[in-house]
């Protein structure tokens, strides 16, 4: 099939440079209002596309993708993760899922890192201090104490790309790093970073006095930290999350923080299919917490390769080939 004719339907709007380019290319349909569409109105708007290109708003589950019309033969996911895709029901069906993987690690780590600044100096708690008249109560010796960060250890949970960034970045803020992944990472990387390896997460958590998540939410991951291993913790550390809501027991995580049985947390993404966790919203509200609204990947310069990375598997895959960031049933990853 031409790249020319073949029929794209965009469920959500796009940077402006991305939506230009893939008008140039293909035939496009874009979203006309920029919400997110329930399962009938996404089923009806892809009837007679041959390309769906989704975002992480999207729920595409065995239902959904059952009721596909036949048209539909890619899901284009404008993003990295693919929770919202049920990757098994589509390759069932025959049809080809992709996502955009490496594109925004940069951007995560810098997110991340935020967190890890944020939470123990306090910061946007000391940005609201001042009201907007300019009044203030002034300085004192005790006031707005935060902890230090250069000499604290940093965890990693998953050293891959986003992991390795973090680290880099916490380095130079004077941070030790640890980390635990399925596999140790090769010399190369572990000795310019003077990170130690632990086979064992209770261990290194036990060590750590922040804790950053950098692992995909698999069968393995889900509520990977559960209410055992946030008690491990000590309890002036605290948990830093830009991945996915999944990997942490929320209440039990709220549950900790109210008790002073864990100093907080920095959060970049939670558990928001229905509402978010009203314990969390009122441990931000009283600045015991930092809660961000899924920030990590928000610049211009990485959407923009968000979508020229979905462009590239589009044409590839009209093209008849392998498409380079095909997402496989077995693994749910590339």
């Amino acid at each position: 099939m031409s790249t020319s004719t073949a029929r794209i339907f965009v469920t959500r709007r796009l940077p402006a440079p991305v939506e230009q380019r893939m008008q140039a290319l293909f035939d496009v349909t874009l979203s006309p209002d920029d919400k997110r569409l329930e399962a009938d109105a996404l089923i009806a708007a892809a009837a007679g596309h041959d390309v769906l290109v989704s975002t992480i708003t999207d729920i595409i589950d065995a239902e959904v993708i059952a009721r596909l019309p036949q048209s539909v033969r890619l899901i284009a996911q404008f993003g990295n993760g693919i929770d919202n895709i049920d990757v098994n029901a589509a390759h069932q069906r025959g049809v080809a899922v992709t996502n955009t993987p490496s594109v925004l690690t940069e951007d995560t780590a810098d997110m991340a890192m935020a967190l890890i600044l944020s939470v123990p100096r306090r910061l946007p708690e000391g940005a609201t201090v001042i009201p907007r008249d300019g009044t203030w109560p002034g300085w004192s010796p005790t006031w707005m104490l935060g902890r230090r960060l250069g000499g604290k250890a940093l965890g990693i949970v998953g050293m891959g790309r986003i992991g390795t960034a973090v680290a880099r970045r916490a380095k130079a803020f004077g941070l030790s790093i640890h980390y635990y992944s399925r596999s140790r990472r090769p010399p190369q990387i572990e000795e310019p970073l003077e990170a130690a390896y632990w086979p064992d997460l209770d261990k290194m958590l036990e060590h750590v006095d922040i804790v950053s998540l950098h692992t995909p939410h698999t069968r393995d991951t889900y509520n990977l930290m559960n209410e055992d291993r946030l008690k491990r913790m000590k309890r002036d550390a605290f948990l830093v999350n830009v991945s996915r809501p999944e990997l942490i027991d929320e209440n039990a995580l709220a549950s900790l923080i109210e008790s002073g049985e864990l100093s907080g947390a920095g959060l970049d993404v939670v558990n928001n299919r229905r509402h978010i966790n009203p314990r969390l919203l009122a441990l931000a509200r009283d600045n015991r917490i930092v809660l961000t609204p899924h920030m990590a990947s928000s610049t211009l310069e990485g959407r923009v390769e968000m979508g020229e990375t979905v462009i590239v598997n589009i044409r590839v895959f009209l093209d008849g080939h392998n498409p380079p960031h095909r997402v496989l049933p077995e693994s749910g990853t590339r």
